[in-house]
């Protein structure tokens, strides 16, 4: 009898904790989102759009990323529940090169891309064989190199896409050397190079305006690169990131964006 008894309490402990973990698993999904970001300007939008998410009884816990390839790797691992640091066209090149299976839930801003020099005050000074820098990331790097052949300064080859490299140049007048390294490091570095490119929220962090101190900056109107929200794809229809996504989105966060950067980094269209 006193087994019988035993056997019985332990069923029912074992279920009372299924459920509680359930219980818990489901509070978490509701109540609390772990978002990864790069620190400017993501990590202050991601702040503004906490505010707002408040209100709705979610809680938005921010985690800080220096890099872009923790995030990414951060969310497959399930470590955050999303990332926001990132474009579109960079998240494809991601998932291509390293078999991940993250999409976007939609757009918040774009980062224009801008040349920087502490040399020159324009393009037209580059010397002959002078050193560019490049981010040495596939989609950065091709938006760089796009940049330069819009001002000018090389021509790429014609079937040249949103991958381009160092090879796909076709003419380059000036035979500049090109160096590619990691987009972070950039405007540490860019002061001993004769221009370098770099993106946006890493100038920003460098005390760098995109607006005042580039010498070359990419258009906002059409620009296919606007930073996204990635979840996992299978967390892509749940109804709270949704609610996060509309929260990034919303006008409170738009109008943010336009006062805090004034016009440095752009709301998403």
């Amino acid at each position: 009898m006193k087994k019988k008894i035993l056997v019985v309490a332990l069923a029912l402990v074992l279920s009372l904790t299924a459920c509680g973990k359930k219980e818990a698993n489901n509070t978490k999904e509701s109540n609390k989102v772990v978002i990864g970001v790069s620190p400017a300007p993501h990590k202050e939008i991601a702040e503004k759009a906490k505010e707002i998410l408040r209100k709705d009884g979610i809680e938005l816990e921010i985690k800080e990323f220096d890099d872009y390839v923790i995030p990414n790797t951060a969310l497959t691992e399930k470590e955050i529940d999303m990332n926001f640091f990132q474009h579109a066209p960079y998240l494809e090149n991601f998932n291509k090169e390293r078999g991940t299976d993250i999409v976007s839930l939609g757009a918040v801003h774009v980062e224009p891309l801008g040349v920087y020099s502490k040399k020159y005050k324009s393009l037209s000074e580059l010397k002959s064989q002078d050193e560019v820098i490049i981010p040495n990331d596939a989609t950065n790097g091709a938006r760089a190199l796009k940049l330069l052949e819009e001002n000018g300064v090389i021509k790429l080859k014609e079937n040249a896409g949103l991958e381009a490299t160092e090879k796909d140049i076709a003419d380059n007048p000036k035979n500049l050397k090109f160096v590619a390294v990691e987009a972070a490091t950039i405007p540490r570095a860019y002061e001993d190079s004769a221009i370098a490119v770099i993106n946006s929220n890493y100038a920003l962090e460098a005390n760098l305006s995109p607006k005042k101190d580039s010498i070359a900056i990419e258009k906002a109107e059409g620009n296919p690169f606007a930073n996204i929200l990635a979840v996992r794809a299978e967390d892509k229809d749940n109804e709270t990131y949704k609610k996060v996504l509309q929260a990034f989105q919303s006008d409170e966060v738009r109008k943010f964006i336009e006062e805090k950067f004034n016009g440095e980094i752009i709301p998403a269209k």
